[in-house]
């Protein structure tokens, strides 16, 4: 127990699963969490309070904060909401979910941030680390709250933690031992303002990284290289492009890691330059972490993907069905639109968060297996004028209705074709979270006859 939270009054804002994981973290240190949602129907509160948290749901976290020590706030709060600003006004200190349970977690800390490829590098080096016997957790943006994980790991312990621009808002002692830089593409400009800001919270999960961490970053990612340059960690690079001197690499044909070739591209089990991408990270930050290169060039033949990453839900009369949902920004979708070879009916839209749409036009222009585009959500009108700008003209609207989108993409699918959810954006206009949308997918889909 930490002795420090011995009678803490901590006001956790936010019920979903990070702020259950926490409220649960902060009884078993000792603390007496107050917690605050303005839903009012909270799944297991009834264990939340026999533990000794104190429900206050319904009413105004402002008005809270003022009789607790600190808060803890989930990565859905911003920093202009009222009970942060009131917090900062009382001088009470704010930490988020991810910050506060850093602070109480064992074992070796790995941190994996980027705009894209974040879930399935995470899960790839957590596997890798698991093959080779060490007790490997994953944790954070994954969808596991790492104060989950805090309750469970030990000394001797990895945890592999995906890392958020949201999470990054309220670091201050966030300091993982191995780190990975994927890339930075516009996204979430709806809640940073601009690229600089948002890049500037990406870069935030390294700068308390020295000289006893390693920071792994991609060699062709013009933020990454100069977030690294800036870094005292000791670099270590990775590129599907050019040759590199160190790090991880392509050459003829063959994955090359540590200087030795491991094995062909074509052996690796997701396919795609993206995934070739996070292969080569995920095999950089594992060799730096004591893998055994004959256990990463195993688990790089038999990982087979993560859910809701271009996942095969069925085939239906000749036609494959792909839940991409965690497409959730143009750049994704686009990895996604240039993996395509057959005949392709896209399911597109979803909630705003203020990114451009032209360049993913553009890329689905030429790709000319992309047929048709069906578009719901809040941004259907947005992506449309977009995609006309670009010369793409077969498009149907469905409104907030995913039922009917797949009904109308089963009609205009062909033969040997696939129809493609790939939405390039969030999905808080319609589902919980992006899981939400690809499970409510997978089901239409399952359910047709």
């Amino acid at each position: 127990m930490d002795d420090n939270l011995k009678q803490k009054r901590v006001l956790v804002v936010g019920m979903a699963r990070s702020g259950v994981a926490a409220a649960k973290l902060l009884c078993a240190l000792g603390a007496t969490p107050v917690l605050s949602d303005t839903r009012t129907d909270i799944e297991g509160m009834d264990e939340l309070q026999a533990m000794g948290c104190l429900p206050r749901l319904g009413e105004d976290a402002a008005q809270l904060v003022a009789s607790c020590d600190f808060a803890v706030i989930s990565p859905a709060v911003t920093l202009k909401a009222p009970v942060v600003t009131t917090a900062k006004r009382l001088g009470i200190p704010v930490l988020g979910e991810l910050e506060f349970a850093f602070r109480h977690t064992n074992g070796t800390k790995l941190a994996i941030t980027g705009t894209n490829g974040k879930t399935t590098t995470v899960t790839l080096v957590s596997e890798m680390l698991k093959n080779a016997g060490h007790n490997a957790f994953v944790a954070g943006n994954i969808g596991v709250p790492l104060s989950q994980v805090a309750l469970e790991a030990r000394p001797g312990d990895t945890v592999v933690i995906e890392v958020s621009s949201f999470q990054m808002e309220t670091a201050d002692q966030f300091h993982p031992h191995g780190a990975i830089l994927t890339n930075l593409t516009p996204d979430h400009l709806n809640r940073h303002g601009t690229m600089e800001a948002y890049g500037a919270l990406k870069a935030r999960m390294v700068a308390r990284q020295d000289a006893h961490d390693f920071l792994v970053y991609n060699a062709d990612d013009a933020f990454c290289c100069a977030t690294a340059e800036a870094s005292n960690a000791r670099k270590v690079p990775f590129s599907r492009t050019q040759k590199l001197k160190a790090g991880a690499y392509v050459l003829d044909g063959q994955v090359i890691v540590c200087g030795k070739a491991l094995c062909a591209v074509e052996e690796i089990g997701i396919p795609g330059p993206h995934n070739l991408e996070n292969a080569l990270a995920a095999s950089a930050m594992a060799a730096e972490s004591g893998v055994p290169l004959p256990v990463i060039r195993h688990t790089l033949r038999t990982f087979a993907g993560v859910e809701h990453r271009m996942e095969l839900v069925r085939t239906l009369d000749g036609v494959r069905w792909i839940n991409d949902s965690k497409g959730t920004n143009p750049e994704a979708t686009m990895r996604g639109v240039e993996g395509m070879t057959v005949p392709t009916v896209i399911i597109l839209g979803g909630s705003e968060k203020d990114t451009p749409f032209d360049v993913l036009a553009e890329t689905i222009v030429c790709n000319p297996n992309i047929h048709h585009a069906v578009l719901i959500g809040k941004t259907a009108q947005k992506i449309d004028e977009a995609l006309r700008r670009a010369g793409f003209e077969s498009i149907l609207h469905c409104g907030y209705d995913l039922k009917k989108a797949v009904d109308a993409s089963r009609k205009l699918a062909e033969p040997g074709g696939a129809v493609l959810l790939s939405p390039a954006c969030a999905s808080f206009d319609m589902f919980h979270d992006y899981e939400d949308r690809g499970r409510v997918f997978k089901q239409l889909v399952l359910e047709l006859e």
